[in-house]
Formats: C-alpha cells, structure tokens, sequence
C-alpha cells in the first residue's frame, strides 16, 4: 500500500479503509437512536417510578441532542438541502413553536418544543449523511442492541424483564410493558429485514436479529404487534416482488389493493371477528373512551389546540385533563391515537400539517418501490408506523426514536443518494 493510499483511507485495491473517525460518526449516530429508545429508562427507574429521579431522566437525551448537533455541523449544507425538500415538516415544527403562544402550560410547551426540535434533527441528520443501505445498518444496529439487551434483561433479571401483576409471565425486556417493547420490536423486524435485503453481504448478521424480534413479539403475547410484525413481513415481499419487473410490479400491486379491501371489509362487517384476532375488545383496551373525552374538548379549541404537549403533565383546573380523566374513568398518558394528538395540541392547522407530511411520505414510499432499493426500508416501516399511529401518539414526539424514525424516511426519501456527502 503507498503513502498516499494509506493517507486517503483507501487500499489499492480502491476499496474503502475504516478510521477511527468513522467508527467515532457511527457510534455517534447509533447512540441517538439508543437513547432516544428510551431502553435505560425502565430499567433504573424500575416499577416505582421514582419522581426524583425523573427529574433527572432529562439529562440523560442531552448526549443525543450533542451527537445530532455535531453530526449537523459537519454538513449543515447538505442538512439544510435535505430538510427544505420536506415543506409539510418545516411547517409542521413551525407551528408546534408558535403554540407556545397559545398553550394552555407554556412552561411546559417551551421545554418540550426544544425537545422536539433536538429529536427531529436527530432524523434530519442521518437521512442526510447516509445512503440508504447505509442508514438502514445504522437502525439496525441499534435495534440489534436492543433485541440483545431485551433477551438478557427477562432471562438475568425478570423482576425487570418480565410483567408480574399484569399479563404475569409476558416479557417485556428493558420497557415498562409488554405492548411497548412488542410494538419496538414489529418496527425492529421491518428494519432488520431491510438492512439484510439491502447489504447481502452482511444478510448473515441481519436475518437471525430480525428473527429474534419476531420472537420477542411473541413472549411479550402481544397479538397487535405480532399483526403488525405480518404487516411488515407483507411489505418486505410486495417490494421484492414488485421490483422483479413492470409486469410483476402491476400485479402485484393489484393484490396489494385486494388485500387491502379484504382486510378493510373484515374490519367493517365483521368487526368481532377483527377485534377477536387483535385480541382486544369494542373499546380497544378504553382507547375509545379516551377518543371521545379528547373530542370533546377539541371541540372547544379546534382551530389552535391547547399547545405542543400541554395537555397530559397540565394538572391546573383551567385545562382539558380533568374532563378527559372524568370522562375515560382514568388517567391516560397520551391519546392513544397519533391524529387526535395533533388535533389537541395544534389545532386544525397542525393536524393538517401532520397529515400532509404523512401522506406526502406514503406517496414517496410507493413510489420508491419502482424506482429505489429504500423501499425495503422504507415502505414496511411506515406500514407499520402508520397502523400504530391508530392506536398509540408515534408522531411529533419529544425524545422518540420511532419520531427520529420517520423522520429520517420521510427526508430520505427526498433526497437521493446521488446527493449524500459523506
């Protein structure tokens, strides 16, 4: 090898040399996806819930928001072209900024929308450094972590790893309870996949982490999760399937719909069946409940909300909480479902931005299937982040890593790997 070879970080043969430097980005860029997983905070926390030390739990996503900042720094051209190409998600930030002017707990929008904002350029900054086989290793890995870490954590130390009051003996590896770490591990397995269908070469690696995913689904007794898990695994094969050839892409999009109608009509006409399969009930575990209570007080600010995550920590008498928890007959954390979040905390305006970014994200997701490898990244993560978002508050949240996510997609998705600058 001469000088200049090993100066450049290249061998003679043309290939690429790994630095220090890169393992330092890698790690960087993995470590805010781990701590935005939030796989740390149970685990010190315990089943207590400790409130002094949830007031020092903030100070443990401040490494992340270093690792985004720095990673921004070192292409900002290339993150500020990125992020433009994202309209729907600039005025989507913007306006979860301008709440703070009409928040019902201001206190709490400010810090929160600083939050926010640090957890998205998360997402923003790796759809902008890294081609998509590249960024699918990156979620990967982090999610490989995780998986190993969920195995140790029921098998070494069950008071911690496995439920015992609720769903005793169902796992729930380093998350508070089983449907969390059951939801984690369905998108775990569509990045898994993905990172294995994109780098074959390391195919070897990917396939067995994505198998122990399934298999977490499974011990957590989730049956949602493991819905979604399916879900995934249909998306992975329609984009394989597709990118055979036009005639096989026409085709197989034709059973795509069909499949969709199908699964739609069951859910209509034989509803108890669907609730059945889901194993949950009419009111989906009182999620229900919670929808109509929210509802109702959206109905009192429709156009501006209450403010970005005013709603939930806002414990004043002046606020919509109390009515929401006289109403639901309890106390939830959020609304359970992504699109009434956006309506109750940004109005008309934020929900639409919401939906728009979304939609314009799904759009560029199909399409990819035709034209780019990401699509194996790309569309099963969003079939799933998209089921969940019915269900559980996905988007626009504060130290999330499925937030950081989709984020990183929805940017990807816009920007081309002709285009990336590492």
């Amino acid at each position: 090898m001469t000088a200049d070879a090993a100066w450049s970080g290249a061998d003679v043969s043309g290939r690429r040399q790994i630095s220090i430097w890169d393992l330092a980005i890698f790690a960087a860029s993995v470590s805010i996806l781990l701590i935005f997983s939030e796989g740390w905070v149970f685990p010190l926390r315990g089943d207590a819930n400790n409130t002094a030390f949830d007031k020092l739990i903030p100070l443990g996503y401040l490494p992340a928001y270093a690792a985004a900042a720095l990673l921004m720094a070192l292409t900002p051209i290339s993150v500020l072209r990125a992020v433009i190409r994202q309209p729907f998600l600039i005025i989507l930030m913007l306006i979860v900024g301008l709440s703070i002017f009409w928040s019902t707990a201001p206190d709490i929008t400010v810090r929160r929308v600083v939050a926010v904002y640090a957890t998205t350029l998360g997402g923003v900054v790796l759809a902008a450094r890294y081609r998509w086989a590249e960024l699918a290793e990156i979620v990967a890995t982090a999610f490989a972590v995780l998986v190993t870490i969920s195995f140790i954590m029921p098998l070494a130390v069950p008071s911690i790893g496995v439920m015992h009051e609720l769903f005793p003996g169902a796992w729930r590896g380093v998350w508070a309870d089983k449907n969390a770490m059951g939801g984690i591990m369905s998108l775990g397995f569509a990045v898994l996949a993905a990172a294995a269908m994109l780098n074959p070469q390391r195919a070897k690696i990917w396939w067995p982490f994505a198998a122990l995913a399934v298999l977490l689904v499974i011990m957590s007794t989730s049956k949602t999760s493991l819905v979604t898990v399916m879900m995934a695994l249909g998306g992975l094969m329609f984009v394989g399937l597709a990118r055979r050839s036009p005639a096989a892409g026409v085709a197989t999009s034709w059973l795509a719909v069909l499949g969709i109608v199908m699964v739609a009509s069951v859910a209509i006409f034989a509803a108890d069946l669907f609730f059945d399969l889901l194993g949950k009930d009419a009111t989906l575990t009182g999620r229900t409940e919670i929808w109509d209570a929210a509802l109702r007080q959206i109905e009192k600010r429709p156009w501006t909300g209450y403010g970005y995550s005013a709603v939930w920590d806002d414990t004043s008498r002046w606020g919509p909480l109390p009515k929401i928890v006289q109403e639901a007959g309890w106390k939830p954390h959020h609304s359970h479902n992504t699109w009434i979040e956006q309506w109750l905390g940004l109005g008309v305006f934020g929900l639409a931005a919401w939906g728009l970014c979304f939609l314009q994200t799904m759009v560029l997701a199909v399409v990819s299937v035709f034209r780019d490898k990401g699509a194996y990244l790309a569309l099963p993560f969003l079939l799933v982040y998209g089921v969940t978002s019915l269900t559980e508050s996905v988007a626009v949240n504060y130290n999330d890593f499925r937030w950081v996510i989709f984020v990183a997609l929805a940017v990807k998705l816009c920007w081309p790997d002709r285009e990336v600058r590492t």
